[in-house]
């Protein structure tokens, strides 16, 4: 016979009372069958562990020591199967304009799929902020041009590149062209975004020109702002996906650098399937996008269908 886990229950519950009949109430048992089930252990270890007389029952040296051990073993045991039947909090993923563009469904479809996890969408104004604040697990960011650098106290793989395209107002004259450059567009003001830009000024460099900047609280206030003219957008390929209103044309721009996106998590206390989800993207994004160009290249055959409004 082998030392079972009643055996080990029984000399804890015991080691914890002050007598036989305490125990055996304490287990849900009889006195009788208690005494039965300390001397069956005994009987398996060789080693007397507790003291019987017919007034008082006490410890022996390696009875209290083997109790002790019993008593963390039982401990681990418990704690590990009440972690197996805890249930883990969705992964909590968000991100300020447009996702993962025409493969933000199959994506989150395939990871459900997958049985890997449940995983909740939100769109913070600034998904880097709201990531520090623990608001969210992880944030979908994009970076123009793209850089080594992390982010601090942040985790980061970069998952694909896309490129700039502009947002022009569909009366406005630029907007007849089949492509626009950074000078065409520094003409004018250009709306961003104050909480989560996925550009900034330094892209200008080059033309000797910089834009003036409008700041725009969200997407809807920018698509507005472009709609009357106010001012030009400067966004990533994948928002003529998510964002398109007839009273815009996107349009690429030729000499922009690429925009790098990026998911990012807490490096510090990470959410236990953070990196698995980080991986699973990767993976999915290397199966399917050519790895010899930026993915999700606007083209100009595409022109007409993105100038379509989407009911």
């Amino acid at each position: 016979m082998n030392v079972e886990l009643r055996h080990l229950r029984a000399l804890v519950a015991l080691a914890e009372s002050d007598t036989f009949t305490t125990a055996a109430a304490v287990l849900g048992t009889t006195q009788p069958t208690l005494s039965r089930t300390i001397t069956q252990l005994e009987e398996i270890t060789g080693v007397r562990l507790v003291e019987r007389t017919t007034r008082e029952m006490s410890f022996t040296p390696a009875g209290r020591g083997f109790s002790a051990t019993a008593r963390d073993l039982l401990a681990q045991l418990d704690g590990a199967v009440a972690e197996l039947g805890r249930t883990e909090a969705p992964l909590r993923l968000g991100w300020a304009w447009a996702g993962f563009g025409r493969h933000t469904v199959p994506l989150i479809q395939e990871w459900r799929e997958a049985e890997a996890g449940s995983i909740e969408l939100s769109r913070p104004h600034d998904p880097v902020a709201a990531l520090r604040r623990g608001e969210i697990d992880a944030a979908l960011i994009r970076r123009s041009p793209p850089s080594p650098e992390p982010l601090p106290g942040l985790a980061m793989t970069t998952l694909f590149t896309e490129e700039l395209v502009a947002a022009i107002a569909a009366d406005d004259p630029r907007a007849a062209k089949s492509a626009v450059t950074l000078l065409e567009l520094a003409a004018g003001p250009i709306a961003a975004c104050a909480t989560a830009p996925t550009v900034t000024n330094h892209i200008w460099q080059h033309t000797g020109r910089t834009p003036r900047a409008i700041s725009v609280a969200n997407t809807d206030e920018w698509l507005t702002r472009i709609s009357i003219g106010d001012a030009v957008g400067v966004t990533a390929e994948a928002t003529t996906y998510h964002h398109h209103v007839p009273e815009v044309a996107y349009r690429p721009i030729e000499d922009s650098p690429p925009v790098e996106v990026a998911l990012a998590w807490s490096a510090a206390e990470p959410h236990p399937r953070a990196h698995a989800f980080a991986q699973f993207a990767r993976e999915y994004f290397t199966r399917i996008l050519d790895a010899s160009a930026p993915p999700l290249v606007l083209s100009h055959d595409a022109q007409s269908a993105l100038d379509r409004p989407v009911h």
